[in-house]
């Protein structure tokens, strides 16, 4: 059987410019796609100025590998760049929704037993930062969840709800906008989309996680460039028994697959932002982002 594979070239370019100058800065950095069974990075590099004084990688709880560095030297701007490549193998040819376990029995299997085996899915599970698990997320999700259906079918269906339900508005939310608050807008960017999906399946018993990532930005003949594929993007990854995680796209009502490229994940935004620390002066700051994926080579094998 040949399977047809894409080959993804990824550029990501962040700059800070600062009012006043910057004494000292510490930062942690989370730009190195992922290995994973559908995701292999073929080649990465990246690139700071000014040069660190100090650089060190680490990879995380979640298994992100997360780049610190510092700059003990005045500066007024920052740059990083990303480039890398990644071959992409289709992931859902064999995904049948309906055959999937019924929801509530995996629901009912996350949860706490004395005796019972740990099940590592099941911190995914729990609210985290920016998802509290409300009343209100609970009732929404549950409309997508009735006794017995199976659990990728209800995710499916939420997934549909809410692309249909929601606007996609840059510059009504930030960064650090909780679930809740973009519940009740029934608006947002990516970000907001993928915690809103997570905070109605946690908050009906289910695990599912964050993934940050990109998004391609030519899409192949007969298809529509997908929303938010100019900048990084986020979608929700729902633990089915049997099947693994399934990644979803409430943003473009997708699942995610040969566009997609995965870079971290974590239990919402505040666990795998791209850029992140702690400044000494500096000002008021400006920050302009640049995201280019496209297609290097697509063959079959």
């Amino acid at each position: 059987m040949k399977i047809e594979k894409t080959v993804l070239s990824v550029s990501h370019r962040t700059t800070y410019r600062y009012s006043t100058y910057v004494e000292t800065a510490q930062h942690l950095a989370t730009t190195r796609p992922q290995n994973c069974a559908w995701q292999r990075v073929l080649s990465y590099e990246e690139s700071i100025e000014p040069t660190p004084s100090y650089i060190n990688s680490r990879v995380d709880a979640f298994g992100n590998e997360v780049l610190y560095f510092s700059l003990e030297s005045p500066h007024r701007s920052l740059q990083m760049i990303s480039e890398a490549t990644v071959e992409l193998t289709p992931r859902w040819a064999s995904l049948d929704p309906a055959a999937t376990p019924a929801w509530d029995t995996v629901a009912a299997g996350m949860r706490f037993s004395v005796g019972a085996p740990f099940l590592p899915e099941s911190e995914f599970c729990f609210a985290s930062p920016n998802i509290g698990l409300s009343q209100d997320l609970q009732d929404y999700g549950l409309e997508s969840f009735p006794e017995g259906r199976p659990l990728a079918e209800g995710a499916i269906d939420l997934m549909h709800r809410i692309h249909a339900d929601f606007k996609y508005r840059p510059l009504s939310t930030s960064y650090d906008t909780p679930a809740h608050r973009a519940f009740d807008l029934r608006s947002g960017v990516c970000q907001d989309f993928a915690q809103v999906m997570i905070g109605c399946m946690r908050a009906i018993g289910l695990p599912a996680r964050y993934v940050s990532g990109y998004l391609r930005n030519d899409p192949a003949p007969g298809q529509e460039k997908l929303i938010g594929a100019d900048a990084s993007h986020a979608w929700v990854s729902v633990f089915c028994p049997g099947s693994g995680w399934i990644d979803l796209d409430p943003t473009n009502d997708v699942l995610a697959d040969l566009g997609h490229v995965t870079l971290a994940i974590g239990r919402d935004y505040s666990d795998v932002s791209l850029l992140r620390g702690l400044i000494l002066g500096g000002g008021s700051h400006r920050v302009d982002v640049g995201v280019t994926v496209l297609a290097l080579d697509a063959e079959k094998k």
